[in-house]
């Protein structure tokens, strides 16, 4: 079967692919979803998992139906440049996009009528809407600024000029609704709070080089970032760890720079896709890749995970999602190796049971729990986040 039958009998059916690993290989099941014709910038799994929201370069967004792997719903005559992002309210009822055009707009996911449009000034890199569907965050590359819209009204709560030193790459709500989270080319991470109108945290040089994107655990207790470094970090927000100890560093999984990256429901495992065309899937207890997707042809630009983990959706420059079946990954064997040569080894934790990437720290002083487990221990100190704190880590 050539590549353009593969290509056009994808649409309606499942075939099979690689994952990939080093000596291992091993296929995995995967749908291919055409219907964009520019690159696919922004992806989610929408109305428990039966439906995906996805934006594009061509400047229009679609609702896709899983089963049926095509369009139900088209947005679009409204944007006259690229869309750079679009996410939607956890009631699935309305849509915020963000633009090249300089515009953040509404739209009405039942009718597809946009309700409100919002012009900035520079073209606008990103954009989020909170977990109670109160406020929009959007970025804007005129003055490196943040944005905050009443999302009913479309009035400014807030303008945030010079937020950052260079263009924000994305910009996100905290699930609390009480913190706006933004990286950015100047390689800094910084949290604004909603209520005191001060930046609390500013993390000045956890990447060395540009961040690309950030995601919240369901909980807001970690935010990891993904770097043109080839790494991913997990950063405790909520308790402040990262004050005394390096974040949790994944690595080894793009052979190039990191474009996206998504915790699943339960925190269990990260994916992350790359400028390399894979997708990654990682386990953050144990700090290791479980698998490597490989099949894009081009950029993957934006990754997004199903509730249940089933399903891993992935977007690309090559203008095309995928739509990837992992239910049975536990039964494939990890794709990365933990060498014992670089002073670190798989334990099982003491306390949960699980397996994670234990670090000699010294000669004397090993790990015993995870990470998870060592932060929810009983008595533990929490660290204040106080305002306007500059961290150089």
């Amino acid at each position: 079967m050539t590549e353009k039958s593969l290509l056009r009998w994808a649409v309606t059916g499942f075939v099979t692919g690689f994952v990939t690993g080093g000596p291992r290989a091993r296929w995995i099941q995967f749908k291919i979803l055409r219907g964009h014709s520019d690159t696919v910038s922004s992806c989610h799994f929408c109305f428990e998992d039966t439906k995906i929201l996805s934006c594009s370069y061509d400047g229009t967004v679609k609702l896709w139906d899983v089963e049926k792997g095509f369009p139900i719903q088209v947005f679009e005559e409204e944007h006259t440049s690229p869309i750079s992002e679009c996410n939607l309210t956890p009631d699935d009822r309305r849509v915020v996009t963000s633009s090249y055009d300089n515009t953040v707009k509404a739209w009405d996911m039942e009718t597809g009528k946009a309700l409100w449009t919002v012009e900035h000034e520079g073209i606008v890199t990103s954009c989020d809407i909170s977990r109670d569907g109160r406020y929009v965050v959007s970025g804007s590359d005129k003055e490196n600024s943040v944005y905050v819209l009443d999302a009913v009204s479309a009035t400014a709560v807030a303008h945030i000029p010079g937020h950052h030193k260079s263009t924000i790459t994305r910009c996100c709500f905290d699930p609390d609704n009480q913190r706006v989270t933004s990286v950015s080319y100047d390689k800094t991470i910084k949290l604004w709070d909603m209520i005191t109108g001060y930046t609390s945290i500013t993390v000045n040089e956890g990447h060395s080089n540009v961040i690309s994107d950030c995601c919240f655990t369901s909980d807001g207790q970690y935010l990891c970032t993904a770097s043109w470094d080839k790494s991913l970090k997990i950063w405790d927000i909520k308790t402040g760890e990262f004050w005394c100890h390096e974040p949790v560093s994944l690595t080894q999984g793009h052979r190039g720079s990191v474009s996206s990256c998504v915790f699943s429901q339960d925190a269990s495992l990260v994916v992350s896709g790359g400028y390399d065309r894979t997708v990654a899937v990682w386990d953050t207890n144990a700090g290791c890749k479980k698998l490597s997707l490989q099949g894009h042809w081009d950029w993957v630009t934006d990754v997004a995970i199903s509730k249940n983990k089933n399903w891993i959706l992935s977007a690309s420059k090559d203008s095309t999602l995928r739509l990837w079946n992992v239910e049975k990954m536990d039964h494939i064997p990890p794709v990365t190796e933990i060498g014992e040569g670089r002073g670190s080894k798989i334990a099982q934790c003491e306390e949960c049971g699980k397996p994670f990437l234990r670090l000699q720290r010294s000669d004397s002083e090993l790990i015993a729990k995870c990470v998870f487990c060592r932060l929810s221990a009983p008595g533990r100190k929490n660290l204040p986040l106080s305002p306007s704190v500059s961290l150089d880590l």
